[in-house]
């Protein structure tokens, strides 16, 4: 199946990048009009704000509706939950997750700002929901974030919204601390206004730093040493939540997990990007050696773990959501072209498929937590490294060139932000070896030995 499509798709033309008010239907107002509107699954998702998203394309019709797997008894001190960042990846797994599977006990509601990286298409299929709430707010604005919890009597917080691109971190670095302090900060002042009941951190497993191949996998107690500035951030937000906690009683519990992937994630991540560039008959682009490794959890367990979180996670508790399926960035990269069905057994075809170019400013070796607290709670892992790929990659195969729109921008080995959209950097020089320390490469338009 992933060969046939990956044959059909390269003849594709590329489809163009178009902005549009994030309806289905025309605001009232102009773009440059600050004038709020709220929206519901009635109201077929128009916007409660005028900041513009991608076009509303019909590929969300045809594609599948992806959730978790998991039921519970619904809380009984649980209602309507705010979901930040619920057009993002993550995020809108959890909250179709929860719409569809407690459709008479909650009331979901999906703050995003629309960034480049969100999409109205991860939710448009709950736009009929009686339970399901979409408002355009940004997080960092503490008007709209207490609007939002007072407008919908918001009981339980779940906070996804967050810059998560390590790449991007290094060069925007006080666009990390604005969204994921600032806006942690916003969020936990308003959720002590509003006496939320239930406040869901969800953080990283890289606050924890690098974690030598022969040391422990790290518990939830383990001492946080953050590499780059994106974990900093997120590390950062976590010491808000929890003096907010200690100085204000604030119920609150923080999830730190492994890397997450599946359909539905903005192709600027390792799998989600590779599979794009394949189907394109372009080669990846590995930084340094492509041996640092990481674990991966596929998006509907995550889904599941935050629900079982939700409903049987302690307050003032910490869980990390671990996975079993670690691999090198390398390893990687040959299965996907084993997923694709593109041939690479002879050294010839690998180095046409898998390119080389300068490691990031710093790139730990690997991350790894131990999961035991929450298997306890009785979540447990249940999608392979090789089904959850099979399924990413028809996925993305099938509808990531449209459902975003044109993605060209983002398939880069260094992406960067100017005048707030992500575009390429420049030119890497892409070698047929792996790139070590000291090897000459093009930086910033310049070799350097």
């Amino acid at each position: 199946m992933a060969r046939q499509l990956l044959k059909s798709l390269r003849h594709l033309p590329q489809p163009q990048r178009q902005d549009r008010a994030a309806s289905s239907s025309s605001l009232s107002s102009p773009p440059d009009v600050d004038a709020p509107v709220v929206s519901n699954g009635g109201n077929s998702g128009v916007a409660n704000g005028t900041r513009r998203c991608l076009q509303d394309l019909d590929v969300w019709k045809r594609a599948p509706t992806l959730h978790g797997t998991t039921k519970f008894e619904p809380r009984p001190d649980v209602k309507n939950v705010m979901v930040t960042g619920g057009a993002g990846f993550i995020a809108s797994w959890v909250v179709r997750h929860l719409t569809l599977t407690y459709p008479e006990a909650y009331n979901i509601v999906s703050f995003d700002k629309l960034d480049y990286c969100s999409s109205l298409n991860n939710t448009r299929v709950l736009d009929d929901k009686r339970n399901f709430t979409f408002y355009h707010g940004d997080l960092t604005n503490p008007t709209e974030v207490l609007d939002c919890m007072e407008r919908y009597r918001i009981d339980t917080v779940m906070h996804f919204a967050a810059q998560s691109h390590v790449d991007l971190s290094f060069g925007n670095s006080y666009g990390f601390t604005h969204a994921n302090v600032y806006g942690t900060h916003v969020l936990l002042e308003g959720a002590k206004k509003a006496e939320i009941k239930r406040f869901i951190h969800v953080s990283t497993d890289e606050v924890y730093g690098e974690v030598k191949e022969d040391d422990d996998d790290l518990v939830e107690s383990s001492i946080l040493s953050p590499t780059n500035p994106y974990a900093a951030s997120k590390a950062a937000a976590e010491m808000l939540v929890q003096s907010y906690h200690k100085s204000f009683k604030l119920p609150t519990i923080i999830v730190r997990s492994n890397n997450v992937y599946g359909p539905h994630q903005y192709p600027e991540k390792i799998i989600a990007k590779f599979t794009c560039l394949l189907s394109r008959g372009q080669p990846v682009v590995l930084h340094g050696d492509g041996s640092p490794t990481r674990r991966y959890l596929y998006a509907g367990d995550a889904a599941d773990a935050f629900d079982t979180i939700l409903h049987k996670g302690h307050i003032g508790h910490i869980y990390n959501v671990g996975s079993s399926d670690e691999i090198s960035n390398l390893h990687l990269c040959s299965r996907l072209l084993d997923t694709m069905g593109i041939d690479h057994s002879a050294p010839e075809q690998l180095r046409k498929w898998i390119k080389y170019t300068h490691d990031r400013p710093f790139n730990d070796r690997r991350y790894a937590v131990d999961g035991t607290k929450l298997r306890m709670l009785g979540w447990s892992q249940n999608t392979s490294l090789e089904k959850g790929l099979e399924t990413t990659v028809d996925w993305y195969l099938k509808y990531g060139e449209s459902w975003w729109g044109d993605i060209s921008h983002v398939l880069t080995p260094f992406p960067v932000v100017s005048k707030g959209e992500v575009v390429p950097d420049f030119e890497h020089l892409a070698k047929d070896d792996p790139v070590q320390p000291g090897d000459e490469c093009l930086v910033n338009g310049q070799n350097e030995a």
